[in-house]
């Protein structure tokens, strides 16, 4: 512009009130335009101040960025240890254009705004972990496991925890343990969210080993994810309530990773957990009446069942468990379930 009008920049820096090493500075891009010199600009120039504003900001822009993709280029191996070829086949991430944009868009999926951000946030959240010590989950596909469930949590309008509610839901849950997925799995998610808990099915991720996760995204609004990793009836409805049971008993302040075999994790919390479920389901003394008769037959099993109104692979499965009957024992009395993995896109 001063070209064209043949000013000088020594002319152009006295009407403006400043030296001629500022304005050579802003020239060379060393120096920005702040607002007050866009208005000077626009009084010596014409110019509006706003197209000056504009410039800079763009102009600063496009150093960032260019800034950016060289950090990005030098945590190509950081993003590659993460699942991307099933986050890309699930939905959750587009197909990267190059190695800075994969690890851009990881970036993008956590929420976060740079490796280092990543690594905080891990580092915080990881004080709160507690899991079975037969943990065996790679970090990273765990972190991605538990970002998409979060974020499919998200989309859950739910309203605010009342401990009554839910376990008054739980009680209605649990009558529905006859049904097909069908039929009881939009009942079951919806009779969470009015209690203020997510329930959300996951599938695992490779190099994930674990049953179920929950955790407390607010003071009023649980999570639970689980990961179907099992199909037989036994093992859904023990991991669900043994999952409820960290909402109900433990701190809001923990996330709980639970294993594949939730059965034989040990510690106190874990083992209440194994308890509530256990008797949630099957009542203790009906279940100690039950046992005391040593009538494990087929037929015997599906009455007690019906008895007590849940599905008898529910008792199969504990049988087993507790070495009552051998684990190839009863198995056709177990339904295996489906569920149709639910892609973003």
């Amino acid at each position: 512009v001063l070209a064209s009008r043949n000013i000088k920049k020594v002319e152009f820096a006295e009407r403006c009130g400043r030296s001629p090493k500022v304005i050579s500075q802003i020239i060379a891009g060393v120096a920005p335009i702040s607002p007050e010199l866009a208005i000077r600009f626009h009084r010596v120039l014409g110019s509006s101040p706003a197209l000056w504003n504009n410039l800079e900001a763009n102009y600063r822009l496009q150093l960032a960025t260019k800034a950016e993709q060289e950090e990005l280029q030098k945590n190509v191996e950081w993003a590659r240890e993460f699942p991307v070829h099933e986050l890309v086949k699930r939905g959750f991430l587009d197909k990267p254009n190059n190695d800075a944009d994969l690890v851009a868009k990881i970036l993008d999926f956590f929420g976060v705004g740079s490796v280092t951000a990543w690594e905080e946030v891990r580092s915080r959240v990881s004080l709160s972990f507690r899991h079975s010590p037969r943990f065996e989950s790679d970090p990273k596909a765990l972190a991605a496991w538990l970002r998409i469930g979060t974020i499919e949590a998200e989309q859950i309008e739910a309203g605010p925890y009342e401990e009554q509610r839910f376990r008054d839901a739980l009680n209605r849950i649990r009558a529905t343990t006859e049904q097909p997925p069908q039929n009881f799995e939009p009942m079951i998610k919806r009779e969470c969210a009015a209690s203020g808990v997510a329930l959300v099915f996951v599938p695992e991720l490779k190099k994930t080993r674990l049953s179920g996760v929950t955790r407390w995204l607010s003071k009023d609004k649980a999570l639970i994810i689980m990961s179907l990793r099992h199909k037989a009836d036994d093992h859904f409805w023990f991991t669900l309530f043994h999952e409820a049971a960290h909402v109900l008993l433990h701190s809001k302040k923990q996330i709980f990773i639970d294993a594949v075999k939730l059965n034989q994790q040990k510690g106190q919390v874990e083992e209440e957990a194994n308890r509530f479920s256990a008797d949630f389901l099957i009542p203790p003394a009906l279940y100690t009446n039950f046992v005391n008769q040593r009538d494990f037959k087929k037929a015997s099993i599906v009455r007690f069942a019906r008895e007590i109104g849940i599905s008898p692979g529910i008792i199969v499965g504990r049988l087993q468990r507790e070495d009552k009957i051998s684990f190839s024992l009863h198995n056709d009395l177990k339904r295996r379930f489906e569920f149709v993995e639910n892609l973003r896109k």
